[in-house]
């Protein structure tokens, strides 16, 4: 039933996109930054809903975590495709995530990705991925937050996967803060049973932001392991509350 709930909601919001779309444009021509914060709210609003059609309940913690004064790395464990609305719901505008090549491909999702900003990452093009590196830190640098997967792929596992310690490169070269963000039971809305949406309770925790430009050199060359270790922690501590 839920998942009939959310196609239905998909296939209305698809259609609400098309002439919200020709706006955001429109918007766009003449303040990019509104433009990705309409957008935005726009996202927020749809994910909003898909969570309470799915059953969805939301508990937030660190909240006083999330940086409020310019832009932070938003750097969370990867279980599956609900991380990403919970990460919308909850993080600070403007915000773009790093997403897979393949999701460039998919139409109406691809499109709102790139009004806010969205990058699309090619994980077998080291060349491809430096160019986006260096679009984020230019982002960065000119206010909008990044959320990104250090694992690189969704995982299915219980332990975390090693972190690419190229991914906080975002950070070091903006100079912006790390917020590590630890997601628990996000897989049980939907990839532990597809197709099927099953009522779940989830967390998202802001954990305390970590600043590189108070790092000696060995400790920022280590950074992965250590924001690693802070999620898996989380993750721990979380899991008798879902």
């Amino acid at each position: 039933m839920r998942l009939v709930l959310v196609a239905i909601f998909l296939i209305l919001y698809t259609i609400f996109t098309i002439p919200m779309a020709l706006v955001l444009w429109i918007i766009g021509k003449f303040d990019e930054r509104k433009k990705e914060v309409v957008a935005q709210v726009c996202v927020k609003g749809g994910f909003k809903a898909i969570l309470f059609l799915s059953g969805v309940r939301l508990t937030v913690k660190g909240k006083e975590n999330i940086v409020r004064d310019g832009a932070a790395l938003y750097a969370y464990n990867h279980r599956g495709f609900f991380d990403i609305l919970v990460g919308y719901t909850t993080a600070p505008m403007p915000t773009a995530f790093i997403s897979k090549k393949e999701i460039e491909k998919v139409p109406m999702i691809s499109w709102w990705m790139k009004y806010l900003n969205c990058l699309f990452l090619d994980r077998d093009d080291i060349r491809q991925g430096m160019k986006v590196i260096l679009t984020g830190i230019e982002l960065m640098k000119e206010g909008t937050n990044i959320f990104i997967a250090p694992e690189g792929t969704r995982n299915s596992s219980d332990e975390l996967l090693p972190f690419h310690e190229a991914s906080f490169k975002l950070a070091e070269k903006s100079k912006s803060p790390i917020v590590p963000v630890a997601m628990n039971n996000m897989d049980a809305v939907l990839e532990q049973h597809m197709p099927w949406i099953h009522r779940t309770h989830v967390i998202i925790e802001y954990c305390e932001p970590i600043y590189m430009d108070s790092m000696e050199r060995a400790e920022k060359k280590k950074i992965g392991e250590k924001v690693r270790q802070i999620i898996s922690d989380k993750i721990k501590e979380n899991a008798a509350e879902v």
